[in-house]
């Protein structure tokens, strides 16, 4: 899914594949046109992420494997599932800060990846929509800053930064004196989400679900 896989320090080019007769495909919420991935870290975006290349990437897969119909169906179910998370929900003034990983220098979610698409599905504002990196390392005093309403918490299950699951991230940030006085921590109001929900993928529909979901249980939404 993603350009680095099939890129230089990853499996090998696209180019090798081609040489060898093995067709390549890599997810175009990743390679298409507004999305540098040579600007460092995990790329940057000039046009905002839409549900229609996660759409997309399933019409791409289906026509691949030959089974357009099976496809559309499935691109139907998500829209619905979408329309039935979002209908009459109104979270306009609702800001949400989404953290992925690392305690020390967290990754946080700029304005235009999945994140930014499921933000935009719920009529939220995210609190860092001024910053066009996909995942750009932010200091927690920024965050102590911008005190975002709700906290979108990545629950991983790999082990390569600190913090990496749901528990650790809430041990965290209800003792770091940077983050124990959020408004979103002193109320508790985390939503917990899959890495896969938040990168473009078609979990990211069960993301709109559960920010949605997350939004009416904290009372702050209509």
């Amino acid at each position: 899914s993603f350009v680095s896989t099939l890129g230089k320090g990853g499996v090998a080019t696209r180019e090798q594949f081609e040489k060898l007769g093995v067709p390549t495909y890599v997810s175009p919420s990743d390679c298409s046109e507004g999305k540098d991935n040579d600007s460092g870290g995990d790329g940057s975006r000039s046009k905002p992420l839409t549900l229609d290349a996660v759409y997309g990437e399933i019409r791409d897969l289906a026509r691949v494997f030959g089974v357009r119909e099976r496809g559309e169906k499935l691109v139907a179910a998500l829209k619905e599932r979408v329309h039935r998370a979002t209908d009459g929900l109104d979270a306009s003034g609702v800001s949400v800060m989404y953290w992925f990983a690392n305690s020390q220098a967290p990754y946080l979610a700029g304005c235009c990846g999945a994140p930014g698409a499921i933000t935009r599905a719920v009529g939220g504002r995210n609190a860092f929509a001024d910053t066009h990196d996909e995942w750009p390392q932010i200091n927690w005093e920024t965050v102590a800053d911008r005190d975002p309403d709700v906290l979108v918490i990545g629950d991983l299950t790999r082990r390569q930064q600190t913090a990496e699951t749901a528990a650790a991230k809430i041990r965290f940030l209800e003792t770091n004196p940077a983050t124990r006085n959020l408004t979103a921590v002193k109320k508790k109001r985390y939503v917990l989400l899959s890495g896969q929900a938040m990168n473009p993928s078609i979990r990211t529909i069960e993301g709109i679900e559960k920010v949605a979901a997350g939004l009416r249980a904290s009372g702050l939404v209509k």
